[in-house]
């Protein structure tokens, strides 16, 4: 198993509301199902927002509107008063819904996650209908596969990119890697280490691989 995609974790049974879902049936939903996000569609199945927890919220903030608008407060403030007098997902939902595909890495997802500052992230097809939601909760089940399987998947990536697989010894223990050996080639140590990083459920590599030859420095990489 090489570095895990989006469809390997995602939530495939997704509760959603649609623009006209009423503010209680919102709060409802989550509760019941113990999530912190809805997505929002529309006809189609395309997602045009998200209606999380904070924005509900709002109304407790702001007593439902009734505190005055911040007017010296940011522009972040001001948009958490307006949503404040919201009933339906359609004033509630912070919009556009960041979308992204099953194909795409964990990483790169947990990457887009980070940078748009949001919990969870809304997975749609090639024309864009929901097919399911990657959360971070989804992300930790990563670091629960057993440590046979995790040293398995290690040994498989060794023999898949290099010829040294008979080489290398590999241990896990909670999640934590160490390779032992002797190479001919830097390069190949470092390839090595490189794919057992990306092995899910790895924690950390302790690299006690040895090489005769650094090709790295007589190539200049």
């Amino acid at each position: 198993m090489g570095e895990p995609t989006v469809a390997a974790v995602m939530t495939r049974q997704v509760i959603t509301a649609v623009y006209d879902t009423p503010f209680k049936e919102l709060a409802g939903a989550m509760l019941a199902h113990g999530i912190d996000a809805l997505p929002v569609i529309d006809s189609s199945g395309t997602p045009i927002g998200v209606v999380s927890e904070a924005d509900i919220l709002t109304k407790l903030e702001f007593h439902g509107g009734a505190d005055p608008p911040p007017l010296l407060a940011g522009p972040h403030c001001r948009a958490r008063w307006r949503k404040s007098t919201a009933l339906r997902a359609a004033d509630l939902m912070t919009t556009p819904a960041i979308t992204t595909t099953p194909g795409v890495t964990v990483s790169a997802a947990l990457h887009l996650m980070a940078s748009s500052r949001i919990r969870q992230i809304c997975v749609v097809t090639c024309v864009g209908h929901l097919i399911g939601i990657l959360a971070r909760r989804d992300a930790l089940h990563l670091y629960v596969r057993s440590d046979s399987t995790i040293e398995t998947d290690i040994e498989h990536e060794i023999a898949t990119r290099t010829r040294a697989a008979n080489q290398v010894t590999v241990h896990v223990t909670d999640g934590i890697v160490t390779l032992e050996g002797r190479l001919s080639f830097h390069s190949t140590v470092q390839r090595i280490s490189e794919a057992a990083h990306h092995v899910p459920g790895v924690i950390a590599v302790h690299n006690n691989l040895h090489y005769d030859v650094d090709d790295l420095m007589i190539t200049g990489l």
